[in-house]
C-alpha cells in the first residue's frame, strides 16, 4: 500500500486554484483544517481534505455562504451522495436560467431594446429547490434529537451544560501537558465520557459523529481555541487525536 499523499497549502492552491489566503481562511474557521501539520506548524492537507474542499468548491458556485457550507458538510445527517444530486439539478436549474438569459440578450441584440421580457429574470424556481434542498440536509436524526431534548431548557441551562461538557475536557490539556499518548487507555476513556455525555444531554453521539465532532476540536477554529483556553493549549488537538484512538481511527 503507497503512502499517503501530503500537499502544502502553496500546492494545494496550484492545485485547484483557490488563493492561499483563502485556504487560511477556512482553516481559521474551522470549515476546512488540514488533517496534518509538520513539527513547524506548516499545514498539510490529506486526500480526505482536497475531497472535502471539492465539496466546499461546489457549494461555493452555487452561492451557499460559507457559514452555511460548514454547517450543512459538518451536520451528521449529511448524506454526500444525495447532496451531490441536489447539487445537480441545482446546477441545471442555473443553466436553463442562463441560456434564458443569452436568448432574451440576443433578442434584444436583433430587435433592439423594444424587446419586453422578464420572465427570464426570474429566479424563484432556483430558490425554491435551494430552500428545499437545505431543509433535507438540516432534518438529520441528531438535530431532531437535540431539539426534543433541549425543549424547555433555559439559557442558563444550556450554559451549564456547555461548562460542564468543556470539565471533561480539561484531563486532556494535564495529558498534553505531560506527554501521554493520546492512544492511551486514559485518554480513550476520557473520550468516551465526552461521548457519553453528549449522548445523555444533546443526542446520540455516534462514533461516526464523534469522529466528525473531534476533528472539530483540533482543526484550529474557534472550538479549538475554547478548548485550549478552558483546558490548556493542546488541549484541542489532543482531544481529536484521543478520539481518533477512541473510534478506530
Amino acid at each position: 500500500m503507497g503512502k499517503a499523499v501530503l500537499r502544502t497549502v502553496h500546492e494545494v492552491s496550484e492545485l485547484t486554484g483557490v488563493s492561499v489566503r483563502a485556504l487560511h481562511h477556512y482553516d481559521a474557521i474551522g470549515l476546512l483544517c488540514p488533517s496534518t501539520r509538520t513539527d513547524a506548524g506548516y499545514r498539510l492537507y490529506g486526500a480526505a481534505d482536497l475531497e472535502r474542499l471539492q465539496q466546499i468548491l461546489l457549494f461555493r458556485e452555487l452561492e451557499f455562504p460559507l457559514k452555511e457550507i460548514g454547517q450543512i458538510i459538518d451536520n451528521p445527517g449529511f448524506d454526500q451522495s444525495q447532496a451531490l444530486e441536489q447539487q445537480i439539478r441545482l446546477l441545471e436549474l442555473r443553466r436553463e436560467h442562463i441560456d434564458k438569459l443569452l436568448d432574451l440578450a440576443r433578442a434584444m441584440k436583433t430587435k433592439g431594446m423594444r424587446t419586453l421580457a422578464f420572465d427570464a429574470f426570474d429566479t424563484s424556481k432556483i430558490e425554491e429547490y435551494a430552500a428545499q434542498a437545505k431543509a433535507t440536509w438540516g432534518a438529520s436524526p441528531e438535530w431532531k434529537e437535540y431539539e426534543h431534548k433541549s425543549k424547555g431548557r433555559t439559557k442558563g441551562d444550556e450554559r451549564a451544560m456547555g461548562e460542564e461538557l468543556m470539565e471533561l475536557f480539561k484531563p486532556f490539556g494535564r495529558m498534553a501537558a505531560e506527554g501521554v499518548d493520546p492512544a492511551s487507555p486514559e485518554a480513550v476513556a476520557q473520550a468516551r465520557l465526552i461521548q457519553s455525555y453528549i449522548t445523555d444531554h444533546f443526542y446520540t453521539c455516534s462514533d461516526e459523529v464523534f469522529l466528525q465532532l473531534g476533528r472539530s476540536y483540533g482543526c484550529g477554529g474557534d472550538f479549538t481555541r475554547n478548548i485550549d483556553a478552558a483546558a490548556g493549549n493542546g488541549a484541542g488537538v489532543f482531544a481529536m487525536h484521543a478520539v481518533e484512538a477512541a473510534v478506530g481511527r
